[in-house]
């Protein structure tokens, strides 16, 4: 990374109608580009969050073809930005599961990276249940990618409690992270652990959220946010879609890492 460019959280309350849900995010991701951000990253689930499991079934995609991915590459092509396509359900070997991936679209619309969510959310307490695994199917890829504005790492939502899937690919320039954190969970966690992440990986954290209550009786914490290296909070957007917009700045970066060397210091791997 050379030189200092700026990024965009695009935070939604995404509905139970896709094409609802994308119309808004083309707008948001407009928004984005006109404000400056020359990489964009929408939510989870941005494109639905439907009443029952097996609605995202119903819309899956095949990779590289299908309405949801072609208004994607669209977004990123007419706003000429990299675009982090929130999530996606894509198909996989078993009839009544999805994998919920991630598609990073360049400039000019095509596919750069895919990462697939490897681990899967469960949780269950005060009158609430959440059981991933029931309509997806994990992925098992790491992926940390190159592009000509920094070095990027992924995870997607619950990814953001495990470190040492952020640890084996450090170093990096910025971790990006689209989530649906439940409120609950959010409330306590959220920030502590996309905190955590900048100050041990010694990177940016671009986060961004679904925020708010939705439509199938859901509610989601919000609050994207973007974290510089030494944990400081940039900017951030509590409840509500909207956008948020940061400069990721290379001599912070190198400053926090040259006075702190703790990458280097490290003794497991």
């Amino acid at each position: 990374m050379k030189t200092a460019f700026k990024v965009a959280a695009i935070q939604m309350v995404s509905t139970t109608q896709p094409q609802q849900n994308l119309d808004t995010a083309a707008r948001l991701v407009a928004q984005a580009a006109a404000d400056g951000a020359q990489l964009v990253v929408l939510p989870e689930y941005f494109c639905l969050m439907g009443r029952e499991e097996g609605d995202k079934v119903r819309i899956r995609e095949t990779f590289g073809d299908g309405p949801i991915q072609q208004q994607l590459a669209a977004m990123a092509r007419d706003n000429k930005v990299w675009l982090v396509g929130g999530t996606l359900p894509l198909a996989c070997d078993a009839d009544n599961k999805v994998l919920n991936s991630l598609l990073l679209f360049a400039p000019d619309g095509s596919v750069h990276s895919r990462y697939d969510k490897i681990h899967l959310f469960g949780f269950t307490g005060n009158g609430e249940r959440y059981c991933e695994s029931d309509s997806i199917v994990a992925g098992s890829q790491p992926l940390r990618a190159q592009t000509p504005l920094a070095d990027i790492a992924f995870g997607i939502c619950y990814d953001l409690r495990f470190p040492e899937l952020f640890r084996q690919m450090a170093p990096f320039d910025l971790l990006v992270l689209p989530a649906a954190f439940t409120a609950q969970t959010g409330e306590a966690h959220w920030e502590v652990l996309l905190r955590a992440r900048a100050i041990e990986n010694q990177c940016y954290v671009l986060a961004s959220a679904q925020g708010g209550s939705h439509e199938n009786g859901r509610k989601t914490h919000g609050q994207s946010i973007i974290i510089d290296p030494w944990g400081r909070i940039v900017a951030q957007l509590d409840k509500g879609e909207g956008v948020v917009i940061a400069e990721i700045d290379p001599e912070i970066i190198n400053s926090v890492r040259t006075r702190l060397p703790a990458l280097s210091h490290r003794v497991f791997s």
